[in-house]
C-alpha cells in the first residue's frame, strides 16, 4: 500500500458505509456549535471559523452595511455646507491649498442646502430621502485621510493600510465575529460591472485564513447563475454532489490530522461547503421579486436600488458584512460636470438608502446594524482647472481632497442626529476634532464590541490589528 494514501482499498470499502453519516451528524453539531474541533485554529477554536463568536464586550452593532461612494463624493455639495463660497465664488481663497493639483477659484455648490429633522442638520437637495432620517444619523464633517489618491486611499478605508497587504475591515469583522447564517457567506461585496480601482484587494482577507475573505458579486446581472458564478452544477444532481463532498471532506479532514494549524487547508474544506449550501439559499436571498410591489417601490429603479434591498435581505438572513459600492471604476470621482454627474449619482441612490433606513428601523434592526456612507476622501471647495483629456476645457468640478471630507453612520449604537467635528469655512480641511480613518476604525470595532488594541492577529512573529499602532475611539460618535 502507498503510505501517502489514507486508506487501503479494503479500508475505504469497510469505512465508507458508517462514515457518511458521521460526516452529516458532524456537519450539524458544527451549525450548532456543539461540535469542538480537535486542532484549535486561530479564528476561536471552533472547527467551523465561521460559527458564531463573542467580542471583547457587549456589542451595541451585530452587523453592518457599508454603502461606498466609490471615487470620492464632494461633502460640499452633500452634508457639509459652506456658505462663505458663495461669497467668494470665481475668486481666489484667501490662502494657498495644498491640492494634489492646482486649482483654481472658489466653486460654490450648484446645490441647495436646507435644514432636517428635530435636530436642525443641513443636508443638500441630492440626498432628500437621505436626509429624512437625519435625527438617526451621525454626520462626522472632519475626516482625514493620508493622500490624494484614490489607491492607497481605498486601501486605508477598507483595510486600515494604504500601501501593504492588510485584511480589510469586513475581513476582521467576520473573523471576530464569525456568521449568524452557515449557508451563505459572512462578509460579501457587491460591486456592479466589475472590480472597483484596487479589486479585491478591497475586500482581501490578506494575512488572515482565506475563509474571512470577501465573497465578490457583481449585481450588474439579476439572474442568479450571473450573480452566482457556478451556483449550480448541470452535470450533477444535488444528491450526487452531496456524495461528492461527502467523499472529499473525509479525505480532507484525513489529510489534515497529519498537517494540524493548517488555515488554508481548514479554509478550503469551509469553502467547498459553503458553496454546496448557497446552491439551496443564494438563490433565495438574492431574488427581490420576492419583496412585495411597495417595498420595490419604495426602494426605486436601478441596479444601485437593488442591490441596496439585496443588502437588506442579506442583513437579514444573518451575512455580518455587506459592502454595497456605487459602480466599477470611480464614478463620484467628478472633475469636471460635477453638477450633473453628483445629481445623478445621487438619484441612483438616495431613494433606496432612505427606504433601507426606513426598513431596517421597522423591523428593530437599526439598532444592531451600522450603516456606513462614504468614500474614500473628499472634494476641493475650488474648482478645477481645465487640462487635456476628459475634462479639456471644463471648469466646472472638483479636484480630490483628503485633508477634510464627510461620512456619516447610522444605527447601531451611534448617536444620531450629531454633527461632530468640522472643516474650515471653506470646506477644505478639517479643524474642530478632525477624525482619521484609524480612529473611524477603532469607534466602528468599539461599536462592535471590540477594543481595537486587543483585537489582533499573530502573523509573522507580530501581533497585527485593524488600526495598526494608531487610533482612537471617538467617544462622542457613540449614544
Amino acid at each position: 500500500m502507498n503510505s501517502a494514501m489514507p486508506y487501503s482499498r479494503r479500508e475505504m470499502l469497510s469505512r465508507s458505509g458508517l462514515g457518511f453519516g458521521s460526516i452529516g451528524l458532524a456537519s450539524v453539531l458544527q451549525q450548532t456549535g456543539l461540535l469542538q474541533s480537535t486542532v484549535a485554529n486561530a479564528a476561536g477554536g471552533t472547527l467551523n471559523p465561521l460559527a458564531p463568536k463573542h467580542p471583547h464586550f457587549p456589542a451595541k452593532a451585530k452587523r453592518v452595511i457599508h454603502l461606498f461612494m466609490n471615487g470620492g463624493p464632494s461633502h460640499v455639495d452633500t452634508f457639509d455646507p459652506k456658505p462663505a463660497l458663495d461669497k467668494y465664488h470665481g475668486q481666489e481663497l484667501p490662502f494657498n491649498l495644498p491640492t494634489e493639483r492646482k486649482t483654481g477659484a472658489a466653486f460654490r455648490s450648484p446645490f441647495r442646502f436646507r435644514k432636517y429633522g428635530e435636530s436642525g442638520i443641513e443636508v443638500s437637495e441630492l440626498f432628500e430621502h437621505t436626509a429624512q432620517h437625519i435625527d438617526d444619523i451621525a454626520v462626522i464633517r472632519s475626516m482625514q485621510a493620508d493622500v490624494p489618491n484614490h489607491e492607497p486611499s481605498l486601501l486605508l478605508m477598507n483595510c486600515g493600510e494604504p500601501r501593504l497587504v492588510r485584511p480589510s475591515f469586513g475581513s476582521w469583522m467576520t473573523y471576530g465575529l464569525g456568521s449568524e447564517n452557515q449557508d451563505l457567506p459572512g462578509f460579501i461585496a457587491m460591486c456592479p460591472g466589475g472590480y472597483p480601482i484596487q479589486e479585491s484587494q478591497n475586500w482581501q482577507a490578506g494575512f488572515l485564513p482565506g475563509v474571512y475573505q470577501g465573497t465578490y458579486i457583481d449585481t450588474k446581472s439579476t439572474e442568479i447563475e450571473k450573480l452566482v458564478e457556478n451556483i449550480r452544477n448541470p452535470h450533477l444532481s444535488v444528491k450526487q454532489q452531496r456524495r461528492q463532498l461527502d467523499l472529499l471532506q473525509e479525505l480532507n479532514r484525513r489529510h489534515q490530522q497529519q498537517r494540524p494549524g493548517d488555515a488554508q487547508l481548514e479554509a478550503r474544506i469551509q469553502s467547498f461547503e459553503l458553496s454546496f449550501r448557497m446552491q439551496r439559499d443564494a438563490e433565495e436571498a438574492f431574488d427581490v421579486s420576492r419583496e412585495p410591489k411597495h417595498i420595490l417601490d419604495a426602494y426605486g429603479p436601478g441596479t444601485q436600488a437593488r442591490q441596496i434591498l439585496i443588502a437588506r435581505r442579506l442583513i437579514e438572513r444573518g451575512v455580518r458584512f455587506v459592502q454595497v459600492w456605487h459602480g466599477e471604476g470611480q464614478p463620484w470621482d467628478n472633475h469636471d460636470d460635477i453638477e450633473v454627474n453628483h445629481r445623478r449619482l445621487a438619484k441612483q441612490c438616495d431613494q433606496a438608502i432612505g427606504a433601507l433606513l426606513t426598513d431596517l428601523k421597522q423591523s428593530g434592526l437599526l439598532e444592531e446594524t451600522l450603516v456606513i456612507w462614504g468614500g474614500e476622501f473628499g472634494r476641493t471647495p475650488t474648482v478645477e482647472l481645465p487640462k487635456t483629456g476628459s475634462n479639456a476645457g471644463k471648469i466646472n468640478g472638483r479636484d480630490h481632497n483628503h485633508h477634510g471630507f464627510t461620512m456619516w453612520l447610522a444605527g447601531g449604537g451611534v448617536r444620531g442626529g450629531y454633527v461632530h467635528g468640522a472643516t474650515d469655512e471653506f470646506g477644505f480641511k478639517a479643524v474642530e476634532h478632525p477624525v482619521h480613518v484609524h480612529d473611524l476604525h477603532a469607534t466602528l470595532l468599539k461599536l462592535l464590541g471590540f477594543d481595537h488594541e486587543r483585537f489582533t492577529y499573530r502573523y509573522a512573529g507580530r501581533d497585527f490589528r485593524l488600526t495598526d499602532v494608531h487610533g482612537k475611539v471617538v467617544q462622542e460618535l457613540i449614544a
